[in-house]
Parts: structure tokens; C-alpha cells; sequence
């Protein structure tokens, strides 16, 4: 099977929950190191699913962090290594489809503390890079913004 079928499922899946394909394409830039450029053109060659991953450039490390249950199956018990991949993916879209933080489903840990850092984090409002307490109200006020749109969006739906 072609990753171009099952990418525009993911697509879907994503944009049903008011994400992004933007986000889908970071997920999947993030875990076979390819560019974007590089995505497009494996997409538009219609690569299958096991050369993609064989071919993908550098195949992020921290995806061994990457656990649960998928379809039945523990993701870090499948022992086929292309199957283990395109679960491994599937997993982060389901993360996405959930709500959760890009910064979670990107396995990234966040150095930062106190507990203004920490209630941002909670409404999955933090910020990668931050130096002051006025750069988070400052990134919270976009956010919310940014957030409220989504709202206005999803309503005009219904």
C-alpha cells in the first residue's frame, strides 16, 4: 500500500478534531526526519509504506518513548520494524486526534519550572523557548486567540 493512500487519512482524521495538516506533517517530519519537501516528493512518487520508512533519513531516536496500545497491540512489542514504524505513527496521529500537546506528542521535555510554566502546560498553552514571565502572558494571549478562532470555526459547523 502507497503511504499517499493512507496520508490523506490521516489528514482527515486530524482535521475531524480541528487539528491541522500542518501538525500532521510535523508528526511525520519529527519521527523519519524527512523535510518537507522531501514528504511532498515521496508523496507525489507514491511510495510504499515500507520503502517510505526505509528510505526516511533519520528516524528520530525518542520514537522509542512512543508506547500504548494501538489496534490491540502494545506499539513497543510489535517485532516487525515496518510494522513497528507505521504504528508508531499511527499512535502520534491518534495523540493528535485526542487533543494532546504537539510538545507531548513529540516526546519533548520541557526544562522549564514554577508554576506559571506549569498551569501554561496544563492548558497546553507552553511555549518551547521563553525567557521572562511577560514573554508567557504574551504567548498565552495568541494562544487563546488562536484558540478562540478554533471555537468560532467549530460552532459555525454544527
Amino acid at each position: 500500500m502507497s503511504f499517499a493512500r493512507v496520508y490523506p487519512l490521516y489528514i482527515e482524521k486530524a482535521e475531524n478534531k480541528l487539528r491541522s495538516k500542518t501538525e500532521v506533517d510535523e508528526i511525520i517530519r519529527w519521527l523519519t526526519g524527512y523535510s518537507q519537501k522531501q514528504l511532498e516528493a515521496q508523496l507525489k512518487k507514491q511510495t510504499d509504506l515500507e520503502t517510505f520508512f526505509a528510505e526516511a533519513p533519520q528516524q528520530n531516536p525518542a520514537r522509542a518513548l512512543i508506547t500504548g496500545v494501538i489496534c490491540g497491540v502494545r506499539v513497543e512489542d510489535i517485532q516487525e520494524p515496518t510494522l513497528q514504524e507505521i504504528r508508531y505513527l499511527d499512535k502520534l496521529i491518534d495523540e493528535l486526534a485526542k487533543g494532546k500537546t504537539m510538545e507531548k506528542i513529540l516526546r519533548k521535555k520541557c526544562t522549564q519550572r514554577g508554576r506559571h510554566h506549569r498551569t501554561r502546560h496544563n492548558l497546553g498553552l507552553a511555549e518551547p523557548e521563553h525567557a521572562t514571565r511577560a514573554d508567557c502572558g504574551q504567548y498565552i494571549s495568541s494562544t487563546l486567540a488562536q484558540k478562540e478562532k478554533i471555537w468560532q470555526i467549530a460552532f459555525k459547523r454544527i
